[in-house]
């Protein structure tokens, strides 16, 4: 039987033909199934961002603003550090796993055997375009799989340094990169591919899942949301409020896992906002315009669409702002009502509403009235307070005391749950999303004990069955 051809069209007509082509026939000669392939793939990428290290992170810094160690630290070294996980752990991760079989199977063997899924399409974001495309082409290629990177259009430096760096690094015919935008995005995933990784907004989110269904193709999809901070009174409010200000305004909130609003209890509420005070001028100082450690809105459309968020408020901190620049202050907004805009949608910025809540009920209640986040952070020392937490939410993380940081960690899984997203990758977990767990029976044909299920059901079989399956099915001491 002919394999299905993922083709959309004719080379003449499509662009994207024969390099998915080329993808998909060597994945098919069985060269990217090896370790030493991926050993030397992933080796390959490692020596791309530690021979360009300063070239990426440039890149990063020109297309979004985003100062210079924080793009070194976020985008690439985040990167590396994925790489070097993969490596250490690969024949491991990879490796097949013994699986113990009920009695009635004996004697026979089975084992769960991971194999690469094919070809793969990765479409990174512009808020770190270069760690949320090259971490998932890390795990791919650890897997072993062929790979088409789609860079984001709204990163044209990064883009371009991408799509001219991979192919003298990486195995050519088993990695591509294709640039553009919507359009170049759309024509793509009317082709077949084996799996599609997109990070970005909800709404593309669904764009992406709908074209992928086309194909049954499994997606990983990570697309934010509000992430929610709940602070009571047991916590020392002065860290509390320098690992907000730093995660917050990180990328200047551009970050899918960033702090989305704050839940403070009512007799720390004015403290908590001191102490934010406090850490964003030790952080940026007097004026935050002049800081090299503060970036920029990514362009005009973001900038205009905080602004539009902010209306009708009035900030107790920050809220100035530059449109020619792009420049708006570290904002703290105090006293809105969950029908106000800032609490509809994902913010995305450097905007941080306050809420006071009576306690950890009336916090339950008020992430639950919205869709499961990414990312869910308490600040609370009170170990019944975070049991409640654990016991009652659904998110895609769940941090005590520090946000941000468990999304660059390999050993956690990246990944959301219901509107934020679903799919998970990083380290182990890389492996297990971009691979096929198989599982694998073998069972000698002789002695052949499955004989007695064979028809006809004599007399004499039924009987024995009959006991072998009462004692099999007897009520068990545990129970």
């Amino acid at each position: 039987m002919p394999l299905p051809d993922d083709r959309s069209g004719d080379a003449v007509h499509d662009p994207y033909a024969v390099t998915l082509d080329t993808l998909r026939t060597t994945f098919r000669s069985g060269r990217t199934h090896g370790l030493d392939w991926r050993r030397e793939q992933l080796q390959a990428l490692r020596r791309m961002m530690s021979e360009h290290r300063e070239a990426l992170s440039a890149a990063a810094s020109q297309d979004i603003g985003k100062p210079r160690p924080e793009a070194e630290l976020a985008e690439v070294f985040t990167v590396v550090q994925e790489v070097d996980a993969l490596l250490d752990n690969l024949e491991r991760w990879t490796g097949s796993r013994k699986v113990r079989l009920p009695l009635t199977f004996q004697p026979a063997t089975a084992r769960l055997q991971h194999r690469p899924k094919g070809v793969l399409l990765v479409i990174g974001p512009w808020n770190y375009p270069v760690q949320l495309l090259l971490s998932p082409l890390a795990g791919a290629l650890a897997a072993g799989n062929t790979v088409l990177l789609k860079p984001s259009e709204v990163a044209p430096a990064v883009s371009s340094l991408v799509a001219d760096l991979v192919p003298r690094y990486l195995d050519p015919e088993a990695v591509a990169v294709v640039e553009g935008g919507a359009a170049e995005a759309t024509a793509l995933l009317a082709h077949r591919f084996d799996h599609v990784v997109f990070t970005g907004s909800q709404r593309v989110g669904r764009i992406v899942m709908r074209a992928a269904a086309e194909h049954l193709t499994p997606v990983t999809l990570e697309l934010g949301g509000k992430s929610p901070v709940f602070v009571d009174a047991s916590v020392h409010l002065r860290t509390v409020a320098q690992r907000l200000v730093w995660g917050k305004f990180l990328n200047v909130g551009q970050t899918c896992v960033a702090p989305d609003y704050v839940m403070v209890t009512p007799e720390v509420h004015d403290a908590l906002v001191d102490e934010l005070r406090r850490a964003i001028r030790a952080a940026f100082g007097r004026d935050p315009r002049r800081s090299s450690d503060y970036g920029r809105v990514v362009n005009d459309l973001h900038f205009d669409r905080l602004l539009g968020l902010l209306e009708g408020t009035d900030p107790v901190i920050g809220g100035e702002h530059e449109r020619s620049e792009r420049y708006l202050a570290p904002t703290v907004v105090t006293g809105v009502g969950l029908d106000h805009a800032l609490m509809q949608e994902e913010i995305f910025g450097p905007v941080l509403p306050v809420l006071r809540v009576a306690g950890v009920t009336e916090a339950l209640e008020v992430v639950e009235a919205n869709p499961h986040p990414l990312s869910f952070y308490v600040f609370s020392e009170d170990a019944q307070v975070r049991s409640r937490f654990e016991e009652e939410s659904l998110s895609g993380a769940l941090a005590f005391n520090l946000p941000v940081a468990h999304q660059s960690a390999p050993g956690l899984p990246f990944g959301g749950v219901g509107g934020s997203g679903f799919g998970r990758y990083h380290g182990e977990h890389s492996i297990q999303e971009f691979s096929h767990e198989r599982p694998v029976l073998s069972k000698p044909l002789r002695p052949d004990t499955l004989a007695m299920l064979y028809p006809p059901s004599t007399r004499w079989k039924r009987l024995v069955n009959d006991r072998v399956l009462t004692r099999l099915m007897g009520v068990r001491k545990d129970a």
